[in-house]
């Protein structure tokens, strides 16, 4: 592969990610109006711990997806999987935006954005299984460390980053209380936009010369008998546990603070929204930045040193910032605590792929990743729901994230203790 197609399959894996994430932090950008139009609005912390118990709900079913589609990816190719996901994830999303409200329909509302919260959730995970894997066997051995920010949380920045401009560009076509009533439906809409983006462009790439050189070992010898998840029973149970809580707390991070900012400004700080869109572009912007540096500081110093580092700054420092965004009244300090928290809060995150990527071997890496980044995606993203049932009013959520983002730092750095170095083991 030459050195061109292998910066095409990083940038695509990247693309691929941020439209998966896209379609699912669309819910995070409007979750108190959805509050109201789907549920029962009566009690607002209840109703937006709804919304954010659909939102779970997708994350619960991504294991599920990254099984089937990982099993495929590792018996067919990653090319394949990554269109498939990604037009279900696509026409998934659109058809959330033309359910009617819980006033004209009533407990139907809520049933159906559930069921189509669930679909979205298995094809999500079947993204996983492709883009954590293709772009990552497609580079050399040096720079899978800086791969693996670019596509986990570089693509996770610009997801946010389109997230924030449809926002903003929605906000400011359909103003004022037309955007709670109707205009928030039209960024659902935006799904199938990027779904056929995604179509054009994924449908050029070329496959993992990883899985090619496995393949055409393969080629002449039997069918594997079993299931792929017999295949992570042979020997592979520990680590794919230890991957589990790698995610769960690392990605438990990125949702207390780049995925709980769009509420949180939004009924703590009252930010309109043309200035809650632009300061969330300006955090995705520095999400960005900050993935590039983790994974690049992955490739240097080690995957386990580089993690320890990340994980000590967040414990340090995210709870501190969660206390000053609470207090802060000018625009210009919320955007500097909420850009700030977006940053630290995606440095455990970003390199995380690569070190799944290397515990598994070629033959079930896809399976191996899928599954243990969804699972830890489905219990760690569950903890916005958790911090919003536990917090009695909107004026206690900075001390409530400041604990929580806390006890995850402290879990995150007791599992990285246990988690061996992997630089340089994928072949």
């Amino acid at each position: 592969m030459s050195l061109r197609h292998r910066i095409y399959a990083v940038a695509v894996s990247c693309l691929g990610w941020a439209f998966d994430l896209f379609d699912l932090f669309i819910l995070l950008y409007v979750a108190p109006i959805l509050a109201h139009v789907f549920f029962d609005s009566s009690r607002q912390m209840l109703s937006l711990a709804a919304v954010y118990g659909a939102f779970t709900a997708t994350l619960i079913m991504r294991p599920i997806g990254g099984y089937l589609f990982g099993h495929y990816s590792d018996r067919h190719g990653r090319k394949n999987t990554l269109v498939v996901a990604s037009v279900g994830v696509g026409i998934s999303t659109a058809l959330m935006g033309a359910i009617p409200a819980y006033q004209t329909i009533g407990a139907a509302a809520p049933l159906a954005f559930l069921l189509l919260r669930l679909v979205q959730g298995i094809f999500m995970g079947g993204m996983v299984a492709a883009t954590h894997t293709l772009g990552t066997e497609s580079i050399g051995p040096a720079r899978r460390g800086l791969a693996s920010g670019i596509i986990s949380g570089g693509g996770s920045g610009i997801g946010k980053l389109f997230a924030s401009f449809v926002f903003v560009l929605v906000s400011l076509a359909v103003p004022g209380p037309d955007f709670a009533r109707w205009g928030w439906r039209i960024m659902f809409f935006s799904g199938l936009a990027s779904s056929l983006l995604g179509l054009f462009v994924f449908t050029r790439l070329q496959e993992s010369p990883l899985w090619l050189a496995l393949a055409a070992q393969k080629r002449n010898a039997p069918p594997p008998r079993g299931t792929p998840l017999g295949a992570l029973r042979g020997g592979y149970v520990g680590v794919t546990l230890g991957c589990v809580l790698l995610t769960l707390t690392g990605g438990g991070l990125s949702y207390l603070t780049s995925g709980y900012l769009p509420t949180f400004l939004k009924i703590v700080n009252r930010l309109p929204s043309t200035e809650l869109g632009l300061i969330l572009s300006g955090s995705a912007v520095c999400v960005m930045i900050a993935s590039v540096l983790s994974g690049a500081l992955s490739d240097r110093l080690g995957r386990r040193k580089s993690m320890f580092l990340c994980g000590a700054v967040s414990l340090l420092c995210i709870a501190p910032l969660y206390l000053g965004l609470g207090r802060a009244q000018s625009v210009g300090a919320i955007a500097a605590y909420a850009v700030a928290l977006s940053a630290i809060g995606t440095f455990c995150y970003a390199p995380l792929l690569i070190v799944l990527n290397e515990r598994f071997p070629t033959e079930i890496r896809s399976t191996g990743t899928a599954v243990s980044w969804n699972v830890g995606f489905a219990i760690g993203g569950s903890m916005p729901t958790i911090v919003s049932l536990f917090t009695g009013e909107a004026g206690a959520l900075p001390t409530t994230l400041a604990v929580a983002c806390t006890l995850t730092s402290l879990v995150y750095l007791a599992v990285v203790t246990f988690t061996p170095e992997t630089r340089g083991a994928m072949r």
